[in-house]
């Protein structure tokens, strides 16, 4: 863990990591619309954590902007992987649907009761949502929603396999909020 700080009910840490070997409740899937796995964060949950990841998301799909929904996490050492839905850079109103994405997917956390949650740069990597940005903004979401009215999750890390991500969700935490 690179940093941990406290907010409201819990904490949030900041992990240089691999997201699918992360032990926490759910772990946050950076998805699209069609819920189709093939390729980045998608890919590699899949791969790690087994095909019945897709086959159950391919009976949720499809998944509007903004969305999220849970499966099973196959063989991956979390409980959960929560398919959050990010914008795609340049298709409009981009940081309002980054927020809801985080924000649904923290819903579907409280609503499963659950503690801890692991999540990645939602929308930027392939979908181009610039990484300083994008990664205040994910942080400032999970810091809204521990500050907010009681609930289970206590919990959220920010975690990302490359050091630029991790260095902008390190900025974005070490802000005063």
């Amino acid at each position: 863990m690179l940093a941990t700080v406290a907010v409201g009910r819990g904490e949030i840490s900041v992990v240089l990591g691999d997201l699918t070997e992360e032990r926490v409740d759910a772990i946050v899937n950076p998805a699209n619309t069609a819920l189709s796995h093939g390729g980045g964060v998608a890919g590699a949950i899949v791969r790690r954590g087994g095909r019945e990841i897709q086959a159950e998301s391919d009976a949720l799909a499809p998944v509007p902007v903004g969305g999220a929904v849970a499966t099973g996490a196959g063989r991956l050492p979390c409980r959960y992987v929560i398919h959050a839905v990010g914008p795609v850079w340049g298709e409009g109103n981009e940081e309002a649907k980054l927020r809801r994405a985080v924000g649904s997917a923290l819903a579907r956390a409280e609503e499963m009761a659950l503690a801890s949650v692991a999540m990645p740069g939602i929308s930027t990597g392939i979908f181009g949502y610039p990484k300083g940005p994008g990664c205040r903004v994910i942080a400032e979401e999970a810091a809204r929603h521990l500050g907010g009215p009681r609930g289970t999750v206590v919990e959220v890390r920010l975690v990302s396999i490359d050091e630029e991500t991790a260095s902008h969700f390190l900025a974005a935490v070490r802000r005063p909020w």
